[in-house]
């Protein structure tokens, strides 16, 4: 029998062995595991993988020293064995070394979603993805939304969500605060929207 403080770690296992089973045998769907309840989501299209490219060239324009990690997945929550597979992760370059596919989430300086055209996303990156970056305590969640063309920087996480919420409209310059640091020109995002 699994007690109450076991079964947050069983869920987790079960997760980890349900995705591997799940990637050998299907194609264009990611499992997230998040406040406890398994989440799919749609394989990224052109646009989408083209922003990641924008933004990864830009990381290492201003920030040498850190990478852009691509679909680095993270223990995200510090309650219920929360696992996400953010777009993109800022961190060192060595941060994840190691780790495997599913990463503690030290090191990392920002996660970025980019909106998929899809039923969740409302949920997912609007809702439930700030609230399990921040109870982690990543200090800047990057949403690029295609539907609102608009750029939302989340920042100064208090263990429960980000105290801190800046809209930007696409085609405006938007400052990611430290430990980021960096001021992004958005103007090419238009570009990446339906």
């Amino acid at each position: 029998m699994t007690t109450t403080d076991e079964r947050p770690h069983a869920i987790a296992e079960e997760f980890d062995e349900l995705t591997r089973i799940l990637a050998r045998s299907t194609e264009g769907i990611r499992l997230e595991l998040i406040d406890g309840k398994i989440r799919s989501r749609v394989v990224p299209d052109g646009d989408h993988a083209r922003i990641i490219q924008w933004l990864l060239r830009l990381c290492i324009q201003h920030r040498p020293e850190l990478f852009l990690h691509p679909e680095q997945g993270l223990k995200v929550q510090t309650y219920r064995s929360g696992r996400a597979r953010p777009d993109a992760v800022l961190a060192g370059s060595e941060a994840f070394v190691g780790q495997g596919e599913w990463a503690a989430p030290e090191g990392a300086l920002m996660a970025v979603e980019v909106t998929s055209y899809d039923a969740d996303t409302d949920e997912r990156d609007r809702v439930q993805k700030p609230r399990a970056y921040a109870e982690t305590g990543i200090p800047v969640y990057l949403l690029i939304d295609r539907d609102t063309c608009e750029v939302t920087v989340h920042s100064e996480p208090d263990g429960v969500r980000y105290e801190s919420v800046r809209r930007v409209p696409f085609g405006k310059p938007v400052d990611l605060p430290e430990p980021v640091g960096i001021t992004l020109d958005t103007e090419r995002l238009k570009e990446w929207v339906r």
